[in-house]
């Protein structure tokens, strides 16, 4: 049975007599953007900081590992409550607070004086992370018309290649200049401008909501939901590290079970009425589902391999930061230039723009994997950058689609949780892909430190890529057009939900 209750159920105050979508909703994009820009580019940056940080804070290296993970553990966590935040408390309220405590919490990153406080700061950034960016899609979602969604969401997908190749590069440039001698701080400085500009451009275009159903926090379900994730992320952020001792075994083990009797609560919630902190209306449709699946392993496989080609090209070729971020540059342009490509095939193709990006991104990695075979000891960065670019192509291609094909069928009352479920499957497969193809490539390096062993050990972690971006190929031809979608999701926002409608589609569809 449908909660035709749960999620948002706010429209933004128009001017008397006004209809229609929102007349500034695309001056407010770039307000969002730039709060999405700060997310991804804090999820990338510490990686080229890393020695720095050791070098100045005499960071131990589970210290290290926490400072770098730490922030996508709590991120990634705290998503699916973000967004249900948003919707107990209007998006644009919690955009606002949690914008102002990101940029809050990036100055303690930069005040920081050891690495418990470093530690502690990154942690409290990931939590006010994940209260700001469901409410980016969820926005996006409830304001823009579904022929225009397609264009909104190809700029998120450029914003996100951005984020993470300013990640790389940025970073390495302002370690390289050392700005006022403040060495890593600046990193985290840099949000500082960025989040008041989004915040006063946030305050002045970012609609009102009016709700007409208050929904309720769901405290069972945020203390298992959050729970559940982090019990599997803390051994997967930090097993290889340590070791891989029988805590994180335990730690895995346990959060299964936990996330499981969250699901039969949420259920039971809805039985007796209450409203849970998951719309498990959501899990009805196969083109969420498949859309998620998809999602998992478009960003196991490329974010992996991301930590792997810094690895390779910082202490395998022996780059600069600075270098191994400029290297990254041709990747980032074909990711930005493919995304804005994607919105304008996404409603003739549909879901074959997510497998042809796929394939493509597939292609790179197999052209990689040749290159890699052929050089051996002569593996330059010069050479790799043909195969990342069309990496980056790829899934430029296939994310803003990806994103688009997920929240194709969802309703404005439902963009919160929808964005929020859909942030952490991306986060939590970022993960568990750099965790287990992380050791694939370690394991492959065996302990070298020469050229040749690192462009080995790459080889092993790209052909897993490679699988993973087949799979996602191979389920992404399932996904409906979201032209064919989007006509349902427009009918269904200009007529009232009956009260005992079970889903957005019908299960077979």
């Amino acid at each position: 049975m449908s909660n035709p209750s749960i999620g948002i159920e706010r429209q933004p105050v128009m001017p008397a007599g006004k209809t229609g979508p929102y007349p500034r909703r695309w001056l407010m994009l770039p307000a969002l953007l730039a709060a999405m820009f700060m997310a991804q580019f804090d999820l990338f940056v510490v990686n080229v900081a890393a020695p720095s940080l050791q070098s100045d804070l005499h960071a131990s290296q589970a210290a290290l590992q926490l400072i770098v993970g730490g922030y996508a553990f709590t991120y990634a966590s705290g998503l699916v409550t973000g967004g249900r935040l948003g919707d107990l408390f209007g998006h644009r309220r919690l955009f606002l607070a949690g914008t102002l405590a990101f940029t809050a919490a990036s100055v303690l990153c930069a005040l920081a004086q050891s690495p418990g406080e470093l530690v502690t700061a990154r942690l409290l950034q990931g939590l006010t992370g994940a209260a700001m960016v469901p409410q980016v899609l969820a926005v996006i979602t409830a304001e823009f018309p579904v022929q225009e969604r397609p264009k909104a969401l190809s700029w998120f997908g450029v914003t996100m290649g951005i984020g993470a190749v300013a990640g790389q590069v940025l970073g390495g440039a302002l370690l390289g200049l050392n700005l006022f001698d403040l060495g890593w701080r600046v990193i985290f400085l840099v949000n500082v401008p960025i989040g008041i500009l989004s915040l006063v451009a946030a305050k002045w275009l970012l609609p009102e909501g009016v709700s007409a159903t208050r929904p309720k926090l769901d405290p069972l379900g945020v203390i298992g939901i959050s729970g559940g994730l982090g019990l599997a992320l803390v051994p997967l952020v930090l097993g290889r590290t340590v070791g891989w001792p029988v805590w994180t075994w335990i730690s895995l083990a346990a959060a299964g079970p936990v996330l499981v009797l969250t699901l039969l609560w949420e259920r039971a919630l809805i039985g007796r009425g209450g409203q849970p902190l998951l719309n498990l209306d959501l899990f009805r449709t196969r083109t969420f589902n498949r859309g998620l699946l998809v999602n998992v392993g478009a960003f196991a496989s490329f974010h992996s391999f991301m930590f792997t080609l810094t690895l390779v090209l910082q202490d395998g070729i022996h780059l600069t930061p600075l270098e191994a971020g400029l290297t990254f540059c041709p990747l980032g342009v074909g990711f930005a230039a493919a995304s804005i490509t994607a919105q304008r095939l996404v409603s003739r193709y549909g879901g074959l723009v997510i497998a042809a990006g796929m394939l493509i991104a597939g292609t790179g990695l197999l052209s990689l994997l040749v290159v890699l075979q052929l050089s051996g000891t002569d593996t330059t960065a010069l050479r790799v950058v043909a195969p990342i670019t069309v990496v980056g192509i790829g899934n430029g291609l296939a994310v803003p689609a990806l994103i688009g094909a997920v929240l194709a069928g969802v309703r404005p009352q439902q963009a919160g949780g929808a964005a929020g479920i859909l942030t952490t499957s991306q986060q939590f497969a970022s993960a568990i892909g750099i965790a287990v193809l992380g050791t694939v490539f370690f394991a492959a390096l065996g302990g070298r430190t020469d050229t040749a062993g690192f462009a080995s050990a790459l080889q092993w972690e790209a052909s897993f890529s490679f699988a993973l971006a087949l799979v996602a190929a191979a389920v992404s031809t399932r996904l409906p057009r979201p032209s064919r979608s989007a006509v349902r999701v427009a009918a269904s926002t200009t007529a009232p939900e009956p009260a005992a409608q079970p889903s957005l589609e019908a299960p077979g569809r």
